[in-house]
This record gives structure tokens, sequence and C-alpha cells, in this order.
């Protein structure tokens, strides 16, 4: 029996793995580039707000709750489109990997930046609990990430997403300038960590991130 609380009804289930099952058809098919970039997309897309109102579940009940939330789950794993799960903190991680085939397929088409501002986003939020520079990302990882959010922010973003991507690439080069291999690296990513957080300060000095910009300068002057 549905529950009036539930955020995921038996209509909903049913409109989800419809469109998965269309998506998937299409990015298994032989469709130019831009028409597979764009299915992975949606894949992606479809499965973040899944993620979203399971975790909203999670958060306030502790399990998944409700049949239709639950049968949506074990059919998008049969599907081959499984939830990614992280155990510690028990709650549902973001599916990076289609918009990385999307940005595979299309690095510049209509949905290139869009993908990339989700790819970048859900890598960081996924990579640390509390602190966001006690990442435990190899660093290969974070310097293909630092590239990401420079290439973005060099884009014409709008409004928060703008905001967001300065907000994760001044943390990003922070993690750098205590991570990279070399010494050389490290000032260098030092410098540019202590460029981008005056960036921001000045640019959103009225922002609930801006709180965050004076840690990073300390945790950069203790090194």
């Amino acid at each position: 029996v549905g529950n009036a609380h539930d955020l995921i009804t038996a209509d909903s289930a049913q409109r989800y793995l419809e469109e998965a099952r269309k998506w998937q058809a299409l990015a298994a098919s032989s469709s130019p580039a831009t028409e597979r970039a764009e299915a992975q997309y949606r894949i992606g897309a479809m499965l973040d707000e899944v993620r979203e109102l399971l975790n909203r579940d999670l958060a306030a009940h502790g399990n998944v709750q409700g049949l239709p939330s639950n049968y949506l789950v074990a059919e998008l794993q049969r599907r081959g489109a499984p939830l990614a799960w992280s155990e510690k903190p028990r709650r549902f991680t973001a599916n990076t990997q289609y918009f990385e085939q999307a940005l595979g397929l299309a690095p510049r088409g209509p949905r290139a930046t869009d993908a990339g501002v989700r790819l970048l986003k859900g890598r960081f939020y996924d990579s640390f609990e509390t602190d966001p520079l006690a990442a435990d990302e190899p660093w290969p990882r974070l310097a293909e990430q630092i590239v990401l959010a420079e290439d973005l922010a060099a884009r014409d973003l709008q409004g928060d997403a703008r905001e967001e991507i300065q907000f994760i690439g001044a943390i990003l080069h922070a993690r750098a300038s205590l991570r990279a291999p070399d010494a050389t690296s490290r000032r260098s990513h030092g410098r540019k960590a202590r460029e981008a957080i005056t960036a921001f300060e000045a640019r959103y000095p009225d922002s609930l991130r801006s709180a965050v910009m004076p840690i990073l300068r300390d945790a950069l002057g203790k090194n």
C-alpha cells in the first residue's frame, strides 16, 4: 500500500524504468555519437534524480521506504543501470560514469557543459565525508578534476553553477597543494588556490560558501 509520504510512487517508478529502457537502447545502438551522448547523459540525469529522492528517504528514515522505491532500485540493478551506493555513509552516490561517457562521445556536444558540471560535482561531493581537504582520491583523479574544473570555469556558466564550480576549483587547488607528487606542483597549486580563494571572496562576499575560504587559507598557511 502506498504511503502518502513516499517520494517515489508506483507511477513514477514505472516512468523512470521506461525512461531507462528507452535511453539504454539508444546508448547501445549504432546512432551518431551525439545521440548516444544524449542517451548516456539522460540515464545519468535520471539516476541523479532518483538518487536525490532516495537519499532524502534515507536521511529521514534510515532506509529506503515503500514498495515502489525498493522495486525501482531492484529493477534498475537488474536492467544494468544500478544506482551507486556507499556503505560507510549509507547513501546513494553519484553515477558519474554516464556523464563521463557522454563527454567521451561528444566533448563539445549540446549536453557537454552540463555533463561536465554533473561529473565534477558528483565526484567532488562523494570524495569526502566532512572535511573537503581530507579526500582519499588518487593523485591522477585529482589532477583530472582540476583540468575539468578549469575548463568549466572558462565557459559561460550561469548563476549558482558558476559559483559552485569556482568554489570546487578553489578546494581542488588547495587539495593539490597538499597532495601533488612534487614540490614544484605543490607550490604552483598553492598559488592558484590562494588566487582562487581571493577571487571567490571578492565575487561572492555574501555566499555561505565564502565561510570555507578562511579555512582553506589557514590550511595553506600551515603547509
